[in-house]
């Protein structure tokens, strides 16, 4: 891999971070999703959220170096069957946490980091989004002239997940912190999450 990246013209390679550092900041999805467990669960739950994701990332770049991106996306049943997954995994996470209470031990380990951890894997598995995103997004910046495909979707794959993991445990960790100074009394910051996953859900559905 060490060779292949200095293969990269560094204009290229510069462009191409700091493209998907712009496009990691902008809040989307997964810094929504990341935001909602570190107001229900505190900023351990906030950051394990955003790795989680961050997981869920490299299994679309996987699956974009294997060839099997573009077959999912050739097949629009595929992609719908993704999609009404994860939006139903992300209502289910709304019930969860709208039905949660405040005393009590189960409900206070509801969003433990290694929950949230699992939680935004699956999340980001069950997206369809990333998929057509690698596609389209990824393929601009390669050259056969620079080594084979694969593994220069690997290697940018695996550049834009990391910095996308960092940003999105960065927002998980501000809304943790955020939560803390507003307070998780009479279950606000459940219903709040809720509300956010709800909305995550229904964006997905729409888009």
């Amino acid at each position: 891999m060490l060779t292949l990246l200095q293969s990269f013209p560094p204009e290229a390679l510069v462009a191409f971070i700091l493209g998907g550092l712009a496009l990691n900041f902008a809040p989307g999805v997964d810094v929504f999703f990341a935001t909602a467990c570190g107001l229900q669960g505190g900023p351990k739950a906030g950051a394990m959220a955003g790795l989680g994701v961050g997981l869920g990332g490299i299994w679309h770049v996987m699956l974009a170096a294997l060839g099997l991106s573009a077959l999912i996306a050739a097949h629009p049943e595929a992609l719908q069957a993704i999609r009404w997954a994860g939006a139903g995994y992300l209502l289910w996470l709304a019930w969860k946490s709208w039905g949660a209470k405040e005393t009590g031990a189960e409900v206070r380990g509801s969003m433990r980091p290694s929950r949230a951890l699992l939680r935004g894997c699956l999340s980001n598995m069950l997206n369809p989004k990333p998929v057509l995103f690698i596609l389209a997004f990824l393929p601009q910046f390669t050259s056969p002239a620079y080594g084979p495909i694969w593994q220069q979707i690997l290697l940018l794959g695996g550049i834009f997940t990391f910095t996308g993991t960092l940003v999105t445990m960065g927002y998980g960790v501000l809304a943790g912190v955020m939560g803390k100074a507003i307070g998780r009394r009479l279950g606000v910051m459940n219903r709040v999450a809720a509300v956010l996953f709800a909305g995550l859900a229904a964006k997905l559905v729409v888009e």
